[in-house]
């Protein structure tokens, strides 16, 4: 992931790829691009959380399309090129996981997607598989319009945490 500074400078093109790393909402990084320069990581970040809150649930489901299952490794690296690097490091917390928990994680992601359309959305960073399939398995009770907030705010801390690392 690149620094703010990097972002501000490059071309839109290059940007573009840039903030795709962080968010797969097109329009997001469109409207990110729009902001540039930003100034500094504090404005970026605003920026992004700012824009992100701007957006439909539409958006918020394209940008959903690019994270992988929870738990999901062999199809990290497969369908994720660009990003595999970074979710499959916010992911730590799965390989280690025994595999009744790996289990367990793949058949409520097949529910949750059945029930809400799209991949399970949680920050992952420093939890545990265990953890995140406890929060996956509590979020099967939302109905839609609480679950796609959720899932949302949750997009937004992985971006802000994606922009901030590359900072870092």
């Amino acid at each position: 992931m690149a620094t703010w500074r990097e972002i501000d400078r490059a071309t839109d093109m290059e940007a573009r790829g840039l903030l795709l790393s962080a968010c797969g909402s097109g329009r997001w990084i469109e409207r990110m691009l729009d902001r540039r320069p930003f100034g500094s990581e504090d404005a970026l970040l605003e920026a992004a959380r700012a824009e992100w809150f701007a957006l439909t649930a539409d958006d918020w489901r394209e940008a959903f399309l690019h994270h992988p299952e929870i738990g999901d490794v062999t199809k990290l690296r497969e369908r994720f090129p660009s990003t595999h690097q970074l979710s499959s490091r916010e992911q730590a917390g799965v390989h280690a996981a025994p595999d009744e928990v790996l289990k367990r994680l793949a058949e409520s992601n097949r529910r949750y997607r059945d029930r809400f359309g799209y991949t399970f959305i949680v920050c992952a960073s420093g939890k545990s598989a265990e953890e995140m399939l406890r929060l996956l398995e509590a979020r099967l009770d939302h109905d839609q319009a609480t679950e796609i907030r959720v899932a949302a705010e949750e997009q937004a801390r992985i971006t802000a945490l994606r922009l901030q690392q590359a900072a870092a």
